[in-house]
């Protein structure tokens, strides 16, 4: 398959007030591939949307390699980074008011991107139409954001998207605000779009039922791609044409060959700071350490100390040769 993003140890580091410096992204490593539909999940403060916003041209990274559609985004300038955000990406934010101007009308909205790449007239006219058509929206054109439903502003901000033909959409949050049933709707509609176009498409969301909807989820903890979450189809048995959808998740290793263990399995399994590797048949067995001396060693030097020779002392030194 052809490579469309490539990220190689993507970093953003923001500086906050007071030289505060926060890094977003800390050597993240992705592939997406030309008309991937792809979900990106992680807890708040992740770094889902920060990279979401460097794909899109929003933000410069900080350092590493990001290339979309063989674009290095890093050397663009500032007129080509405006192009490339106009022309190539189309974005679809949670809230609906970021996503349309609230005193045009439906049709009205979806020319807007058109008009600011100097195509406007009847064939932008048409295309907005067409667009609107595409979405379920048709008979809504003339409705501005005060008479639409969350679903139907999500349907005309996904037109808008749409507007310049781009090759790549981003989605944060579309359906953050919506009831389920309205947010099946929608999944369903990006599907689609996804198919008949062959648009490649990032979706970050919080919602569990996500990964029925997209090709594969990527996880991120702490600035890094830490796990893919991948669809595959299974018969229900050797007679059954139809499949249904198994979920396999998979430890994602970076450019380094580092690999990230969940906090939760950490603490399960007693891991420390430091394991054992064992080559099986299967693979690489990953064992912790047997941390009694480390333990004993930790317990001994938060005991008081006193240079006195006494047994408390003895026992502290004997545990640190142990553990040498």
């Amino acid at each position: 398959m052809d490579p469309f993003i490539t990220c190689e140890n993507l970093v953003k580091i923001y500086t906050l007030m007071n030289d505060i410096e926060v890094q977003a992204l800390q050597g993240l490593d992705l592939v997406v591939h030309r008309g991937e539909m792809v979900g990106v999940v992680g807890a708040s403060g992740s770094g889902k949307t920060t990279l979401l916003n460097v794909i899109g041209g929003l933000v410069r990274p900080t350092g590493g390699l990001v290339l979309v559609d063989d674009q290095p985004l890093f050397k663009l300038s500032a007129g080509d980074l405006n192009r490339y955000r106009r022309d190539e990406i189309g974005f679809v934010w949670q809230q609906g008011p970021r996503n349309l101007i609230p005193y045009f009308t439906a049709l009205e909205n979806v020319e807007v991107p058109m008009m600011l790449a100097a195509r406007s007239g009847r064939k932008a006219r048409r295309r907005a139409e067409a667009l609107l058509e595409m979405v379920g929206l048709s008979d809504q054109r003339d409705q501005t954001l005060s008479t639409l439903s969350g679903g139907q502003q999500q349907r005309v901000a996904i037109a808008i998207a749409l507007a310049n033909e781009p090759s790549l959409l981003l989605a944060d949050e579309p359906t953050g605000e919506l009831d389920s049933e309205t947010s099946e709707n929608i999944y369903g509609l990006f599907k689609r779009l996804n198919r008949e176009l062959n648009l490649t498409t990032l979706m970050v969301s919080h919602d569990p039922a996500l990964g029925h909807h997209v090709d594969r989820v990527i996880a991120i903890r702490d600035g890094k791609l830490a796990s893919e979450t991948v669809r595959r189809e299974r018969a229900l048995d050797a007679s059954d044409e139809e499949a249904e959808a198994h979920f396999e998740e998979l430890m994602v290793l970076d450019s380094a060959g580092r690999l990230q263990i969940p906090r939760s399995q950490r603490e399960e399994l007693q891991i420390g700071r430091r394991v054992t590797l064992e080559v099986v048949p299967d693979g690489i067995l990953i064992k912790p350490v047997d941390n009694g001396d480390e333990a004993a060693r930790r317990t001994a030097a938060s005991e008081p100390v006193q240079l006195d020779g006494n047994s408390r002392w003895r026992r502290w030194l004997a545990a640190w040769r142990r553990s040498r």
